[in-house]
């Protein structure tokens, strides 16, 4: 019994840290339309390219910051997952697939 209630205990944080990591994705990636809207803008106005760039950039370090967050999750809950699975090979490949696109 005392197993199988740490299991579930466990099962509930995994979800809370889910639920989480996908609460604060949208929350970023809302802050993102909003900014690259503004940036949008921005052009349509003839706005000084400088002026421009410098948004582009912070645009771009959000999504970093952004992709980063999703692969702390990724590896803290989905890779552990898929090697208590038995799905090393998978989880492996995968991270590989991320690293070369990254890479790009």
């Amino acid at each position: 019994m005392i197993h199988e209630h740490a299991e579930h205990a466990h099962g509930n944080h995994h979800d809370e840290a889910k639920a989480e990591t996908k609460s604060d994705a949208i929350k970023r990636l809302s802050y993102i339309e909003g900014h690259l809207a503004g940036v949008k803008k921005m052009v349509d106005d003839d706005r000084y390219c400088v002026d421009i760039l410098r948004q582009t950039f912070a645009v771009r370090r959000a999504l970093q910051k952004l992709e980063s967050q999703l692969i702390d999750g990724h590896l803290r809950i989905c890779v552990v997952d898929g090697v208590k699975e038995g799905r090393e090979e998978q989880v492996l490949s995968e991270l590989v697939e991320l690293y070369e696109i990254a890479d790009r």
